[in-house]
């Protein structure tokens, strides 16, 4: 077996050798020593990928074996879990891994990968080129300014770029392929002979998410927050990305309330794509680290940006989401206040 294939199990290449091999998920799960080591491979990866890293260390056709066959019996766990924030990690996670080989790869095999995606290249000495529709397809999700069509060197309509460029746009077609595959069909009986190594996976993962959700920040009560922004917090700690605005109106908000930057960005840290070197630098920009500290939008602004959802019959009292807090903090506190009287 190409060794490579091991490092790139998303590609036509990879599962051709899967299908052609005399392998079956039956010979995994009837308890052989090569079956156990893919489960247990598969597992490791699952919960490497909840993790934000998978490692990738192996010599040798039987390791560089384990470690393809691994990729499909992965899918079939993130699957059987069923949950929006594993897939969508999961498939950021892969495609990291992947990226940080591409890296290292000649811009023939880069070529040859962009083909799986249709986007097709040009080649020219240490740089490549391919067409802005084919750019803008990925290099549209890409939060940094040098990613915009209008920071490229352009050649009549062709975009120029590096060799590492084109391998991290090819890192966001890897994600989306991963994430768009994703769930596939398991039958019930594969389903309960990975059960034990299903709950374990959820456990880790449960884990992982429990770490990141507020419950009590000091005097901070979270009970008191109004439904926008309780809405906001539900998405991200369910791992979706939420819009710019949305992302700026929560955690002004949090910081408005007495948060500090830490506690924000530990928030976060529980989305697929969490860059905390990117978060950090917006935290703080927002908190005041510029000079300016930004004070929570108010209720008019955030049905501007359709982020005014969920409304109560306070909602109707005030006009400002640090309002609704500070009122409904109040009559928390009042509340507590008659039951020690009584």
């Amino acid at each position: 077996m190409e060794l490579r294939l091991a490092y790139y199990p998303f590609t036509s290449k990879a599962s051709d050798h899967v299908k052609r091999s005399d392998k079956s998920l039956e010979d995994f799960l009837s308890g052989g020593e090569f079956g156990k080591a893919v489960i247990t491979r598969a597992k490791e990866r699952v919960v490497q990928a909840i993790d934000g890293e998978i490692k990738k260390s192996f010599s040798g056709d039987v390791l560089a074996e384990v470690e393809l066959f691994s990729y499909p019996l992965a899918r079939l766990f993130i699957s059987c879990i069923g949950d929006y924030y594993l897939t969508r990690r999961c498939a950021l996670v892969e495609a990291k891994a992947a990226y940080a080989q591409m890296k290292s790869e000649s811009p023939e095999f880069l070529e040859e990968v962009g083909k799986e995606f249709g986007i097709h290249c040009t080649i020219l000495g240490n740089e490549l080129q391919m067409h802005f529709t084919d750019y803008l397809r990925f290099a549209s999700r890409m939060r940094d300014p040098k990613w915009k069509l209008a920071n490229r060197r352009l050649e009549k309509s062709y975009v120029l770029m590096t060799k590492e460029e084109f391998a991290r746009l090819l890192q966001e077609a890897i994600r989306e392929k991963i994430q768009a595959s994703l769930p596939v069909e398991v039958p019930e009986g594969v389903r309960e002979s990975l059960s034990s190594h299903i709950e374990e996976i959820k456990r880790h993962l449960e884990k992982r998410k429990s770490e990141f959700k507020i419950d009590e920040f000091a005097e901070i009560d979270s009970e008191c927050f109004p439904p926008c922004i309780r809405h906001l917090l539900a998405a991200v700690q369910s791992g979706q990305n939420i819009a710019h605005s949305a992302r700026f109106a929560l955690t002004s908000f949090l910081a408005n309330i007495g948060m500090s930057a830490d506690q924000i960005i530990d928030i976060y840290r529980v989305l697929p794509d969490f860059d905390e070197e990117k978060t950090r630098y917006q935290v703080q920009h927002i908190l005041g680290s510029s000079g300016t500290a930004y004070t929570a939008p108010s209720c008019a602004t955030m049905a501007t940006y359709g982020n005014c959802v969920g409304k109560e019959a306070l909602c109707e009292k005030v006009s400002h989401p640090l309002s609704f807090y500070r009122k409904k903090l109040y009559y928390a506190h009042k509340g507590k206040g008659r039951e020690k009287s009584e």
